[in-house]
C-alpha cells in the first residue's frame, strides 16, 4: 500500500516487490490482478484524477516486471518500455512564455524568431505552437528570462534522439536508435518509462531447484551500506542462489586481454575503443558502424563470467546483478550461448531481499575474487586505469594516449573524431553513465550516497595484481574471452 507522500521510486519498488512476492509464492496468476488494489486501496486517489488511472498504471508497471509490455495487443521484446498510461502530465509544447514578460517594446523574442511564430498581445508574447521550430532563439533573446524551455526530461535526457511523441503525445521510442542506456527511464518524472525486467523468470527457475548463479557487478559495493561482498554473497544464497561470483574477477581478465589487444592494435598503428560498457557499443553499432571493427573483440566482464561459471559448472544458469539496463540489450543480442542467460539490477535485487524476508547482515567476513582494478571497473576512468595496469605486470611500456569518455556525451563526441579522422588519443574508454556504472540507472542509490561506503569497502581490498588474479582461474578452467 502506498501513501500519498510516495514518490515515482516508491511506486517502482512496490510493484517489483510485490510481483517478486507472488513469483517465490509461485501463485503470481492468480495474484496478479489483485496487486493493483493492493497497492492502490482508495476508495481516494493520491496521484492522479482517479484510483481507476492509478490501478491502470500499476496493472501495467506489473506486466513490464513480469517481462511483459504494458499492453497486452502491444508486445515487444524491446528493453525499454513506455507505460502509456502514465505518460502524461508533461508539457506539450516546448517554449512557453511565462507570467514573467513584461510586454516589453524592445520585441526581442519577436525579432528573433526566424519563423514568425511570435505575436504581441495585449498582455504578453504568444508562441503559435503550429508554426514554432523549437529552435529557442526567442528564449535567449528575452532580457528577463520569460519564455520557458519545457522539452520533455526524457526527451532531453536522451543522448541518440531516440525519442518521439506519437499523435497522442505519448512517448514512442525508436529501437533503430535506442542505445539502452536507461536515462530517458531516470529521468522521467512520472515513471511512465520502464525498463522489462527478467526477474520473474529468475525466480522460476530457483523455484525449480535448478543452478543458477549470481554474478555481482563491482558497483554494487556501497548500493546495500556497508555490507561486504561475502554477506552479499550469503544473502544472495538465500534467494536460492547456487553461489555468486563477483564481476570484478571478469573485470581483471577483460583488462588482461584488452591490454594484449591494445598493444597490438598500437604497433599497428589503429585506434581502438573499450568493449566493456553495452550501450557505448550498441551506439558504435547504430550511430558509428563504420568504426565497428575498432572496438575490442574482448567480452565484457558480464560476458568473460558468464563463460568461466559454465566452464567451472556445466549446465549453469548465469545471472548478472547490476545497475546497468543496457545489460539486459546485451544478454537479448546474445545469439549464443556466450554471455549471461539473464540481468538484473540492484533495484530488482532489493526487491527479491524484501519478497523473500532476507535481512542484510554485517560481519568481519571478507570475500575478494578479483583485483582492486577489476574492482574499479565501475568508475570513469577505471578500464583505463586496469589496462595499463596490466601493461605494466606485462613488463610493457606503452606510451599511449586514453580518451576517458565520462559520459555519452562525451562518448559521441569522440566517437565523431575518430570517424573523421581527427581523434588525438590513441585509444577511446566509452563509459554511457557519467561517472561510470556506479551511476547506472538501476542503482538503489545516488552514487554520491553509496561513494563513502564503497570507498571504504574498496579500502579493504589487498594489493594482489591482475595477472596473479586470473592465472590459477584459466589454468584450470580455459576459455577465450573474444567474440566470435
Amino acid at each position: 500500500m502506498l501513501d500519498k507522500d510516495a514518490t515515482i521510486v516508491d511506486v517502482k519498488h512496490e510493484v517489483l516487490y510485490q510481483v517478486a512476492k507472488h513469483a517465490y509464492l509461485k501463485d503470481l496468476d492468480e495474484k496478479r490482478d489483485q496487486i493493483p488494489y493492493d497497492i492502490i486501496p482508495g476508495p481516494q486517489a493520491n496521484f492522479r484524477c482517479c484510483i481507476y488511472k492509478e490501478r491502470e498504471i500499476i496493472r501495467q508497471r506489473v506486466r513490464v516486471a513480469e517481462g511483459r509490455s504494458p499492453i497486452q495487443d502491444k508486445e515487444n521484446s524491446n528493453i525499454v518500455q513506455v507505460v502509456e498510461s502514465a505518460c502524461e502530465g508533461c508539457p506539450i509544447n516546448r517554449f512557453v512564455v511565462t507570467d514573467n514578460c513584461q510586454h516589453c517594446m524592445s520585441r526581442k523574442c519577436q525579432q528573433a524568431c526566424n519563423f514568425h511564430a511570435i505575436t504581441i498581445e495585449k498582455n504578453k508574447a504568444v508562441i503559435d505552437t503550429q508554426i514554432c521550430k523549437e529552435c529557442g532563439k526567442c528564449a535567449q533573446a528575452c532580457p528577463y528570462n520569460a519564455i520557458a524551455d519545457l522539452m520533455r526530461p526524457c526527451k532531453r535526457s536522451c543522448p541518440v534522439n531516440a525519442i518521439t511523441m506519437d499523435e497522442n503525445k505519448i512517448v514512442v521510442v525508436d529501437e533503430e536508435k535506442c542505445i539502452h542506456c536507461g536515462q530517458c527511464i531516470k529521468n522521467c518524472p512520472f515513471g511512465a518509462i520502464m525498463d522489462r525486467s527478467f526477474m520473474v523468470s529468475v525466480i522460476d527457475l530457483i523455484n525449480q531447484g535448478l543452478p543458477v548463479y549470481a554474478m555481482f557487478a563491482p558497483a554494487g559495493e556501497g548500493q546495500f551500506g556497508n555490507v561486504s561482498m561475502a554477506d552479499l554473497a550469503e544473502a544472495i544464497k538465500e534467494l536460492g542462489f547456487a553461489d555468486m561470483y563477483e564481476v570484478s574477477l571478469g573485470g581483471d581478465m577483460v583488462a588482461d586481454s584488452e591490454a594484449r589487444e591494445w598493444l597490438e592494435a598500437y604497433q599497428e598503428g589503429k585506434k581502438m575503443t573499450t568493449s566493456c560498457c553495452p550501450a557505448f557499443v550498441t551506439m558504435v553499432k547504430k550511430h558509428f558502424p563504420q568504426l565497428e571493427d575498432h572496438v575490442s573483440t574482448t567480452v565484457s566482464p558480464m560476458s568473460a563470467m558468464a563463460r568461466f561459471i559454465r566452464a567451472k559448472h556445466p549446465g549453469a544458469i548465469t545471472v548478472f546483478i547490476g545497475p546497468c539496463i543496457a545489460k539486459k540489450s546485451e544478454v537479448l543480442e546474445s545469439i549464443t550461448q556466450d554471455n549471461a542467460d539473464y540481468a538484473l539490477t540492484f533495484e530488482e535485487l532489493d526487491a527479491m531481499f524484501r519478497a523473500k524476508g532476507v535481512e542484510l547482515k554485517v560481519s568481519d567476513r571478507q570475500l575478494q575474487q578479483g583485483s582492486i582494478y577489476g574492482k574499479k571497473f565501475c568508475s570513469s576512468g577505471g578500464v583505463t586505469a586496469a589496462v595499463l595496469e596490466a601493461f605494466k605486470e606485462m613488463d610493457v611500456k606503452v606510451d599511449a594516449k586514453v580518451a576517458q569518455c565520462n559520459g555519452a556525451a562525451e562518448c559521441k563526441k569522440a566517437l565523431l573524431m575518430m570517424k573523421v579522422g581527427k581523434l588525438p588519443e590513441d585509444f577511446i574508454e566509452g563509459m554511457a553513465c557519467e561517472g561510470g556504472c556506479v551511476n547506472g540507472p538501476g542503482s538503489i542509490k545516488p552514487e554520491m550516497q553509496s561513494r563513502k561506503d564503497r570507498a571504504a569497502l574498496f579500502s579493504k581490498a589487498d594489493d594482489r595484481g591482475i595477472i596473479d588474479t586470473i592465472t590459477p582461474y584459466y589454468e584450470k578452467f580455459p576459455f577465450s574471452l573474444h567474440r566470435k
